[in-house]
């Protein structure tokens, strides 16, 4: 069955033509680990873990690539500020290794709270040094870079074209643009691939312009080439990569070879929180952990982007959470009717379930659009005949959707908040007294929490409504 994707290169949905026609080849540009990775950066997570998915549902092998950025991103994205990874070791007062090794594990328990699968190579990029320097050292023989005071910068104007992701005017966007950052810059839009590292810089390596670290930008396209070649198939990231990051990737990647490294760009769009941004000032920068405290199973948040085509902005409420989890649950359930059911199925619904499983497929491939593939999903659970045949359909579907459908749903293991926790002890302590008012009210305020609590031979029982 045909694939279609949505190729931001070309800004339209293009027929899935790989360049093997066994092996797909992905990169996908992974966190910068100097901080927690909020419930935003794993929908882009969510989103390149269904693509994945669905390409193996169609039979495909990959070869998917995804980096750890443990140095060389700045604060700006660009070349301002200091290096990430050196401004939170600074605030934690720790070094940078151990802030890698913090956030870098943090951020593989969340793809496993989220049922992501883990691409076939991961790469940090401090262990390749040397092929960033050998990139580099490459653009400058080619006359595509050039050395200032501070810096090995990329000439942009050598290209035939600069940008081609964002569909910018460079010339119509030169008189606004900032040219005091470094006033040796031949051009605005020049970008570093090497900066020159002070003398008190935490991480430096030795180059051939002294001290120095990699920019942001040449770390993917040097751990890609590595990998996957002079071209791949897919490069996916989040829609905030697609101005600065990538556009120099695809500079960089033409500066070398003449080759736009991928042929299909894939982006996901921003999450929005109660409708807005997310943010420190607002308090609404929310984290996986967040919604674990509160009693929720972190596939909810997974089922909850499957509401949206991932190129649309998602907005997240509590109220959608609560919402999404009881979806789950009736999935969930809806599962074990099938699997316990002992209803016959005639060739008829057979054919129906066939017909199913057809427009499942052709929803997924078509831009995997999970909102639509939902709606087969949905349609398979409330199926009036109950048959393992059709508990077997929904497995198979899950292979792309990765929420457990077959998970039975228990309050084992189930994270609740410490105000809840508190509210229990409490309630305990009442029963203990025999002070039965304090204890009902007591629990009605645990139920007003969303949770109930349950009086039972073996002790006090709680499970989130």
């Amino acid at each position: 069955m045909d694939i279609y994707l949505y190729n931001t290169l070309t800004r339209k949905k293009e027929l899935f033509n790989p360049i093997d026609k066994k092996e797909v080849k992905i990169y996908s540009c992974g966190p910068t680990v100097y901080k927690d990775a909020t419930i935003g950066n794993m929908r882009t997570n969510i989103f390149q873990d269904v693509l994945r998915r669905m390409l193996i549902y169609n039979g495909y092998k990959l070869k998917h690539v995804m980096n750890i950025t443990d140095v060389g991103h700045l604060v700006s994205d660009g070349d301002e500020g200091e290096d990430k990874m050196v401004k939170s070791a600074r605030e934690e007062n720790k070094t940078p290794l151990e802030i890698a090794n913090h956030y870098t594990k943090l951020f593989f328990e969340d793809l496993k709270d989220l049922n992501i699968q883990t691409p076939e190579i991961i790469c940090k990029a401090t262990d390749y040094i040397q092929e960033m320097l050998k990139y580099v050292e490459e653009l400058v023989k080619k006359g595509f870079a050039y050395e200032t005071s501070t810096a090995i910068y990329f000439d942009v104007s050598k290209l035939d074209k600069y940008p081609v992701l964002s569909n910018l005017n460079v010339e119509e966007q030169k008189a606004g643009a900032r040219v005091d950052i470094d006033p040796e810059k031949k051009n605005p839009y020049d970008f570093a691939l090497w900066i020159k590292a002070p003398e008190n810089h935490l991480m430096k390596w030795d180059s051939p312009w002294g001290p120095s670290y990699p920019g942001w930008h040449i770390e993917c396209s040097a751990m890609s080439r590595k990998h996957l070649g002079e071209q791949f198939d897919i490069h996916t990231g989040g829609i905030d990569l697609i101005p600065t990051h990538h556009e120099n990737e695809i500079a960089q990647s033409k500066g070398i070879c003449g080759k736009i490294p991928a042929r299909y760009w894939i982006h996901g769009e921003y999450l929005l929180i109660n409708g807005g941004k997310m943010s420190k000032s607002l308090g609404n920068v929310y984290l996986l952990k967040d919604i674990k405290k509160r009693g929720y199973d972190p596939l909810v948040y997974k089922l909850l982007c499957y509401s949206c085509s991932y190129r649309n902005k998602l907005n997240f409420t509590w109220e959608a959470i609560e919402a999404t989890s009881k979806s789950l649950e009736r999935l969930r359930n809806g599962y074990q009717n099938h699997l316990n059911g002992n209803d016959k199925l005639s060739e008829e619904d057979r054919e129906i379930l066939n017909k199913i499983e057809e427009k499942f497929h052709t929803a997924i491939n078509d831009d995997m659009n999970m909102p639509l593939a939902m709606s087969y999903v949905w349609e398979a659970v409330r199926y009036e005949k109950k048959n393992k045949e059709i508990a077997n359909l929904l497995l198979k579907f899950d292979t792309v959707l990765g929420i457990k459908i077959d998970k039975k749903e228990t309050n084992e293991g189930i994270e609740i908040s410490e105000e809840v926790m508190e509210l229990v002890k409490e309630r305990k302590k009442a029963r203990q007294e025999k002070n039965w008012t304090e204890s009902d009210r007591l629990r009605d305020l645990i139920k007003e929490k969303g949770y109930e609590v349950k009086d039972t031979k073996n002790g006090m029982e709680i499970r989130r409504i």
